[in-house]
């Protein structure tokens, strides 16, 4: 069986069977890196469960990190109280990075954060578009720049918007499924 971008990567025991688990990383870092740049470019993990992810981000790149701390309010369920910029944003383009986008409340205070603390740009890359509620309306009206995810969940019309971007994966999975068949194995698509 073949995944991208588990949640976590445990989620592979959960299988009866072996999980070739692939990340869409190189797509989109490469789209995000011929675009900008990475002098200019901070690779920020909007919460502390990303940051894994983000360093790797930041190596491909050959740019800084940086980690958004947020502390959930203990009076009020489900509410982020203070975000908390660890490292330098002032006056760069932040690329915000997770898994997935869901209802896009995490990215746009994230993205606030960063703005708050001196951010000229974000820039949001994920690998799967939930886009669920009112995430549409929320990054579009958001100060976000662009929001560019995969198309491992189809987007309908009604959830798209104009800042959004959707790159394939489509040989990302190709080049797994030659590999298997080939080799055996996935592997040398992580060297």
């Amino acid at each position: 069986m073949m995944a991208v971008d588990l949640h976590t990567d445990q989620i592979q025991g959960f299988f009866d069977g072996p999980v070739d688990h692939l990340f869409a990383l190189p797509i989109l870092a490469d789209y995000v890196g011929g675009k900008i740049g990475s002098n200019d470019i901070t690779v920020v993990s909007p919460d502390a469960g990303r940051v894994r992810t983000a360093d790797r981000w930041a190596d491909r790149l050959g740019a800084p990190l940086a980690i958004i701390h947020k502390r959930r309010d203990p009076d009020v369920a489900n509410q982020v109280k203070v975000h908390e910029v660890v490292g330098q944003v002032e006056g760069r383009t932040c690329v915000l990075v997770d898994d997935m986008i869901d209802t896009g409340g995490t990215i746009v205070k994230a993205s606030e954060a960063l703005f708050e603390n001196g951010a000229e740009k974000v820039i949001v890359a994920a690998t799967h578009g939930v886009l669920s509620g009112p995430a549409a309306e929320r990054l579009q009206n958001s100060r976000i720049s662009e929001v560019i995810i995969t198309n491992s969940l189809p987007v309908p019309q009604e959830r798209s918007f104009d800042k959004l971007t959707q790159l394939s994966i489509a040989p990302l999975i190709a080049r797994a499924i030659s590999e298997v068949f080939t080799d055996g194995s996935v592997t040398s698509l992580f060297e």
